[in-house]
């Protein structure tokens, strides 16, 4: 015959063209290569698909599925096209699946099962990541600015565990680094490498001593150079104040060796009250002992010591769940 009859496309006698795809005994085309999700329907019509055969009825499959009947005519045709083959028999009795698409529906329930296996396995996941927050903060935002964050973050999240690890800006980076943390606030000058981060709030380092020592007579201010080579209680190195400190005295020579290195405030703070020396202390941590006149202030002069608190997470993972509303209690600080 002739190819105006269609055995040429078949392969008959004479055709002069291709043999047609083969297909299987379901009459699904085979063979196909390329990309699972090109391949493979989405979700959204095999429910459909599945709610006709349950239910005997594209309207009652719509409202099921909280769709218009169009919208469910609609994937149930997509359906059939991308498959190449015909699903649903339409009568004025209700709609029934062909032979074929009882087939296929007995798959697509195999796919929609183990989607489901998926979604709770998932919801496990996001259930299990929110019933805890990991926190890591340098000394200054772990003692003076995250309790009352914190605070505010329990009224939101009552059943999230909290753990909170204070230390250097190194500690918290490396916390983060190692996965010890979901979320990170440290001091200094610029954001880690390997973070993404956001301000939150913006600092001030503070030379202080003791009334009467020599330099709260300097009614010009302290010569940055005389700051440089005098022994001052210092955080230890690898913390934001040091990092700040170190680079602001860069230009004469970098601070002079330590009287005294302290890795806690707290302790820092007691050491500049008992008259010891100098200290360099943050702003935020000597508001009472400024305000009561325990600890002078000592402007120095050309030296900027201002810096910026920031929150910080691995680079390229936005946080989530408790560790995004957490973030979001921070706002306004700046």
């Amino acid at each position: 015959m002739s190819g105006r009859n269609g055995r040429a496309a078949d392969g008959g006698p004479g055709g002069g063209r291709s043999e047609a795809p083969p297909r299987s005994v379901s009459g699904i085309t085979g063979g196909e290569q390329g990309p699972l999700a090109r391949r493979v329907p989405d979700l959204g019509l095999l429910e459909v698909l599945l709610a006709v055969e349950r239910l005997g009825s594209l309207g009652r499959a719509a409202k099921e599925l909280g769709i218009t009947q169009p919208a469910a005519s609609g994937r149930v045709r997509s359906l059939e096209r991308q498959l190449g083959v015909g699903l649903v028999a339409r009568s004025p009795q209700g709609s029934r699946l062909t032979p074929t698409g009882l087939l296929v529906a007995g798959w697509a329930r195999r796919v929609t099962e183990a989607a489901e296996a998926f979604d709770a396995g998932a919801r496990a996941l996001r259930g299990r990541r929110d019933s805890r927050l990991r926190v890591a903060a340098s000394m200054t935002i772990g003692e003076y600015l995250l309790p009352g964050w914190l605070v505010a973050l329990r009224a939101l999240r009552p059943d999230t565990a909290v753990s909170l690890r204070a230390g250097s800006t190194r500690t918290v980076v490396e916390g983060l680094l190692h996965d010890e943390a979901d979320l990170g606030f440290v001091e200094g000058l610029g954001v880690p490498a390997g973070m993404d981060g956001a301000v939150i709030a913006r600092d001030r380092l503070l030379v202080l001593v003791r009334p009467g020592h020599p330099w709260t007579a300097l009614t010009a201010g302290l010569d940055p150079a005389l700051l440089a080579a005098t022994p001052l209680i210092l955080r230890e190195e690898g913390s934001g104040t040091r990092e700040v400190l170190d680079a602001a005295l860069a230009p004469y020579g970098g601070p002079e060796r330590p009287l005294l290195e302290l890795s806690s405030t707290t302790a820092l703070k007691s050491a500049a009250l008992s008259g010891v020396g100098p200290a360099v202390l943050s702003e935020l941590v000597v508001r009472d002992e400024v305000g009561a006149g325990t600890l002078v202030p000592v402007p120095v002069r050309g030296v900027g010591l201002g810096r910026v608190l920031r929150a910080v997470w691995r680079r390229g993972e936005r946080p989530s769940g408790a560790a995004r509303d957490l973030l979001s209690l921070t706002r306004g600080n700046g």
